[in-house]
């Protein structure tokens, strides 16, 4: 772990000496369209960045982010959807750089939990008038998330989902699949222990969260990325008529109750098993197998976000 500057000098640094890179994820769903639109609005603010690199081909997404750091930003800007943004926050985590957010992707959940404008214009301005901020760091096993572990119906909707379907159609994309996917989706048992207390659920789907967001839509009115805890919920239960209409309420209308008067599991650490073993969807890739151990490292990743976020 390097050692880091105040917030607020690290902030100053950025504004000064305006020391940025920035990687670009034309593969995501807007970023070939915008990528040059992006490098000349960043040149607009008086950004100068030491350098300028496109990703085409996602196996080297994590070569061109070490290359990317070799310049010694104190701002590392990226642009993509989650996938990409959590692969970057694995690159920055516990390190004296910033992430700097440009919201490319579906459904931006890693963006909308830092409260970024989603437009490229208001995303590139918080570079210049924004803070630095420390946000929480996820880990399942040993494996950092920035936003969301999900088990069930979601990983077999992430791997089924068609890129043409998510460029045209954005967020609605994934109930949409989640319709063709549900009817032959089988529902588990999940077992979550927190602070010694064994939860027991029947469900289609679950959920560990970090962040705020989830199918760019809000988990609760209180979640927070920043609050050093994480939040387990399901989605409906074992009946996959309640499991369709809780998915489409909250779609529709954005409806989600207060972590105090819902369904929800929160610790700082969590033990999942489920019956039978599941796969692991962590922030949009499947790699992990319960049980798996998650944690929460309060403090773990520096971003810049809008001035007026809530930092605690």
């Amino acid at each position: 772990m390097s050692e880091l500057r105040t917030k607020a000098a690290h902030t100053e640094a950025i504004r000064q000496d305006r020391r940025v890179a920035v990687v670009v994820n034309t593969r995501s769903r807007r970023g070939r369209r915008h990528y040059f639109e992006v490098i000349d609005q960043i040149h607009a603010l008086g950004f100068e960045p030491m350098a300028e690199l496109s990703v085409s081909n996602p196996k080297r997404l994590r070569s061109l982010l070490d290359q990317a750091l070799e310049t010694r930003p104190d701002l590392l800007i990226v642009g993509g959807g989650d996938g990409t943004l959590s692969s970057a926050v694995r690159h920055v985590a516990h390190r004296d750089v910033a992430l700097g957010v440009l919201p490319l992707g579906t459904t931006n959940n890693f963006a909308r939990s830092l409260g970024l404008p989603l437009d490229l214009a208001g995303a590139i301005g918080v570079f210049a008038t924004g803070k630095v901020a420390d946000i929480d760091l996820g880990m399942a096993g040993d494996r950092p998330f920035a936003n969301l572990a999900s088990f069930g119906v979601s990983v077999e909707v992430a791997g089924t989902v068609k890129p043409w379907l998510k460029r045209i159609l954005g967020r609605p994309a994934y109930p949409l699949t989640a319709l063709r996917v549900l009817p032959g989706h089988r529902p588990f048992r999940a077992y979550i222990t927190v602070d010694g207390k064994r939860h027991e659920l029947f469900t289609h789907q679950l959920n560990i969260a970090n962040g705020r967001f989830h199918g760019g839509w809000q988990l609760a009115k209180d979640v927070s990325i920043d609050n050093g805890m994480l939040v387990a919920y399901q989605l409906g239960s074992g009946k996959k008529l309640r499991l369709l209409g809780e998915t489409l309420v909250r779609a529709t209308t954005g409806r989600w109750r207060s972590l105090a008067g819902g369904p929800f599991v929160m610790g700082r650490e969590m033990l999942l098993e489920t019956d039978p073993p599941m796969p692991a969807d962590v922030d949009g890739e499947v790699r992990l197998l319960t049980p798996i151990r998650l944690r929460v490292v309060p403090n773990g990743v520096r971003v810049m976000v809008p001035d007026d976020f809530d930092d605690r």
